[in-house]
């Protein structure tokens, strides 16, 4: 049997391994801001609520992408197919760089969809709580475009994979 851990010896790199056993799926939050697409990959993406339609995400405090990713009016977020592990580190890695490659749409309100995402939501910001070392933003959705049927990107233990069905 192992040993309890009490939140005195709560080590951040195994709390990082305790959360990675809970696989989630993997979203791309994106927007054109300033004529420049801007954008990133959260994988604490969730349903909130259906009346009104609200979903959510998480994001630290000292990312550098989400003040410049909330002035925008709408902002778009695409949950993404298992086939795009390769888009997802992109957009998780030189911001100049995180859409080299990758078909988009922009809205006339400046939210950024991948092509080939699974469902894709146009949104604007309906509140953000600071949670510890995180933010944690809802959004309130105004559009909806499902197409694809295929599987989900799956995040678990730090690492990308398929759901097995």
């Amino acid at each position: 049997m192992s040993k309890l851990v009490t939140n005195q010896d709560l080590d951040p790199a195994q709390l990082r391994q305790a959360f990675g056993i809970f696989p989630t799926g993997v979203v791309a939050v994106a927007a054109e801001v300033d004529g420049e697409l801007v954008g990133l990959a959260a994988s604490s993406f969730t349903s909130v609520s259906l009346d009104p339609p609200l979903v959510s995400f998480s994001i630290a405090r000292e990312s550098k992408t989400w003040p410049d990713l909330r002035r925008s009016p709408h902002v778009g977020v695409t949950v993404l197919a298992d086939h795009q592990h390769a888009a997802c580190r992109q957009l998780a890695g030189v911001p100049e760089h995180r859409f080299d490659g990758v078909p988009v749409r922009v809205s006339g309100d400046g939210a950024v969809t991948l092509d080939e995402g699974l469902a894709r939501f146009d949104c604007t910001i309906h509140s953000e709580v600071e949670a510890g070392d995180h933010v944690v933003v809802f959004l309130e959705l105004h559009a909806v475009d499902q197409t694809d049927t295929s599987s989900p990107l799956v995040f678990h233990r730090s690492a990308f994979g398929r759901l097995a069905v």
